[in-house]
This record gives C-alpha cells, sequence and structure tokens, in this order.
C-alpha cells in the first residue's frame, strides 16, 4: 500500500468515525493496523514530550464597533464553517509564492480543495464539504490548527 493509497484509508476510516458518531475504531489487516481515537488517554507515555499549546481559534470573534467606545459586541456568526479534520499545519497555498486555494470572496464548491494541512510530513488536501463563497479565513499561512478547528466560513 503507497502513502497515497493509506492516507485515503485512514482519512475515510476518520470519516466513518465522525459519520457514525463513535469515540474509536480499530481496524487491522495483514498489512496495516489503525486506531482512531477521538479522546486522548488520560496518561501519557512519560517518553512523550509534552504537546505545545495553541492559542484558541475564534469560533466567534468579538470586535468593538468603529466609532464607538462602549463595551465589545459579539458578532453573530452565520453560514456554513470549514473545519479541519486533522492536526497539522495549514497552507493556505500548494507551495511558496502560488496563489493561495480560495480568498474571501472566492466561489467554493463541494469537493473543492480549500487548503492543505501538514500532518506527520504529509501534505493534505482538505476539500469543502459545502458549496459557497468565503467570508471569513479564521487561520494564517503556516498556523498550526487542531481537529475540528474552523478554518473558513462560507455564506
Amino acid at each position: 500500500m503507497n502513502k497515497k493509497e493509506l492516507l485515503e484509508t485512514v482519512n475515510a476510516l476518520a470519516e466513518q468515525v465522525n459519520k457514525a458518531q463513535l469515540d474509536e475504531l480499530e481496524v487491522e489487516t495483514e498489512e496495516l493496523r489503525v486506531r482512531i481515537s477521538k479522546h486522548l488517554p488520560t496518561t501519557m507515555m512519560p517518553s512523550m514530550p509534552p504537546m505545545p499549546s495553541m492559542p484558541p481559534y475564534p469560533a466567534a470573534e468579538t470586535k468593538p464597533k468603529s466609532g464607538s467606545n462602549t463595551a465589545e459586541e459579539t458578532k453573530t456568526v452565520s453560514g456554513k464553517i470549514v473545519k479541519s479534520p486533522i492536526v497539522g499545519t495549514f497552507y493556505a497555498a500548494a507551495a511558496p509564492g502560488k496563489p493561495p486555494f480560495v480568498s474571501v470572496g472566492s466561489k467554493v464548491t463541494k469537493g473543492g480543495v480549500v487548503c492543505i494541512v501538514e500532518s506527520m510530513k504529509l501534505m493534505n488536501e482538505i476539500n469543502s464539504e459545502y458549496d459557497g463563497v468565503v467570508a471569513e479565513i479564521y487561520v494564517s499561512d503556516g498556523q498550526l490548527v487542531e481537529y475540528d478547528q474552523p478554518l473558513f466560513r462560507l455564506d
């Protein structure tokens, strides 16, 4: 099984775990053993270094109105949210110096590539689950993203 097939298999299994609302799935064949779990174990192995802390991502931003001296007001989020299916590094373009896959105002079709998330030295194309127009981009190029973290808002 080559890397692409392996990645496709693991992504398909992870998608099935999400759709079936399972917490864990383990599959074993002669060639491969995969265990997908949504929850981290309660104890970490002593040989693992601690994970770096990441700043919280904006689910709904709060911004003061321009020209207003009052307290911040909550911004209502509407539309469809494209989330990261994996933990990794967000890249807006296929390579440095290339144009981004999408920007604010770009039309997106369901299944279209919207970004890349690098995880474990593999470049994973992230596809939109929705049709729409990019209204907001929540992350910047090179930023670490978490599983299920909002990346884009589509209208």
